[in-house]
């Protein structure tokens, strides 16, 4: 099937031949006709498979026959990077039309994002904490919304984003449509489609998450003291140009990224106490291929979406199968092909048991010959959360000694001591007056 046969607006059929698309993909192909039709979407479609131009070229579609100047659809995305990802994408499609959109985002400040909600930007992708925080003012009723997309519904489940959405709906009028796409169907996401959707159409609904067919998938088991060793192997070994490597939390990540730049491998990081200029110049970065190795946390990573990315290596095994899925994910993505790696040490057999189980297949295990997996033991990547505790309380006791026996000395030398300094009035010193301050 090509994309004329979907009966969109030439002006975005132009804009989907400058980028390269020929065939839509088998989502768009369910989603787009029943879009068009003006229906209600429930979509359990996987990362990679093309859902941002499902929900995005019938929304354009309408927007274009109607009057501009006010904001008429709402995308509800889980992360600042997939908000922006929206956008691009928006914006490449729409490239040979008069629309517009906006990211509306925490990590920057808001005043840009007030001059497009004023403006009334045809379309804002949006995540869902600064959304609020701008509907505190008037200039963000957003009372034209007739279109509302929430995209990756289970991750703003798992980010603990579904009392945030039910407070945006309770903003916002009655769309005319709502497009629903998730991963998965938890129970708590199926009770909000059947609260804010009406009728919908079910496209590819599966209950069962599974990563990409392109996807081929091997666990290296490792000592967890080796895993940084053996990553460096398989960095080294001429395989792999590029690889998106998680980690389980933001200090592994920085620590792991530290530790490829000693060895040589051009490496950056991405994850949530990082700013928004320093994430996105290190997203761009590993676009434009000046790194090898993108380090990423589960929730900065969600929305990171890499051309032909041959690898994704799960440095730590997540704890739930979503979070595999959605890792592995960032490869295989448009019916390419990628690897997928995790290291997975004995204490996280259990773990990776239960991703087997929810994939229903066991994953192939492989060694490297030669690697030294009885090396000696390497400085730990991560010194465990009480270790850091008891090291910061006893530095900062020693600091309050010093600081004592530093006071002590200093009266003993001018001779007033504590009995001098509760008769002075006060220990601190006064501000002194230099007369009329000049305007």
């Amino acid at each position: 099937m090509a994309f004329a046969t979907l009966k969109l607006h030439p002006t975005l059929l132009r804009g989907v031949e400058s980028l390269g698309f020929t065939r839509p993909t088998p989502i768009q192909t369910e989603a787009i006709p029943h879009a068009l039709e003006g229906r209600d979407l429930l979509a359990c479609a996987a990362t990679g498979s093309g859902k941002t131009a499902a929900f995005l070229l019938p929304i354009l579609h309408r927007l274009l026959d109607r009057p501009r100047g006010t904001t008429r659809a709402l995308v509800l995305a889980p992360t600042r990077e997939l908000a922006l990802q929206i956008v691009d994408e928006l914006e490449a499609l729409a490239r040979h039309t008069p629309l517009t959109a906006a990211a509306v985002h925490g990590g920057v400040k808001m005043g840009p994002q007030e001059r497009a909600f004023r403006s009334g930007v045809d379309v804002i992708v949006a995540t869902p904490g600064r959304l609020l925080d701008h509907f505190q003012y008037d200039y963000a009723a957003l009372a034209g919304v007739e279109y509302l997309v929430l995209d990756e519904a289970d991750r703003m489940l798992d980010m603990g984003f579904l009392p945030d959405i039910k407070r945006i709906l309770r903003h916002l009028p009655a769309p005319k449509q709502t497009f629903f796409f998730s991963a998965t169907m938890p129970p708590p996401i199926e009770k909000l489609t059947r609260e804010i959707l009406r009728d919908p159409a079910k496209v590819a609904l599966q209950r069962k998450a599974a990563p990409a067919a392109g996807v081929t998938q091997a666990v290296y088991p490792v000592p967890s003291n080796l895993k940084g060793a053996l990553l460096i192997e398989l960095l080294q070994g001429g395989t792999m140009d590029q690889a998106l490597v998680f980690t389980r939390t933001k200090h592994r990540a920085n620590r792991l990224a530290q530790l490829l730049g000693k060895k040589g491998i051009s490496a950056e990081r991405i994850h949530g106490n990082r700013s928004q200029a320093q994430r996105t110049k290190a997203l761009a970065g590993f676009k434009a291929g000046d790194f090898q190795v993108l380090v990423a946390t589960d929730i900065a990573a969600r929305g990171i979406d890499v051309e032909a990315l041959g690898h994704v290596v799960n440095f730590d095994v997540p704890n739930v199968a979503e979070d595999y899925i959605h890792r592995v994910g960032r490869t295989a993505r448009a019916e390419l092909t990628g690897e997928a790696f995790t290291l997975v040490s004995p204490e996280e057999e259990a773990d990776l048991r239960a991703i087997e189980k929810a994939l229903g297949q066991k994953l192939n295990r492989v060694r490297i010959d030669g690697f030294a997996y009885e090396a000696t033991a390497e400085a730990p990547l991560e010194i465990p959360r009480g270790e850091r505790i008891a090291a910061l309380r006893a530095k900062r006791a020693e600091d309050r000694a010093r600081a004592a026996a530093k006071q002590k000395g200093q009266a003993g030398r001018t001779g007033a001591g504590p009995a001098d300094e509760a008769t002075s009035g006060s220990s601190r010193p006064r501000r002194r007056r230099y007369g009329k301050r000049r305007g």
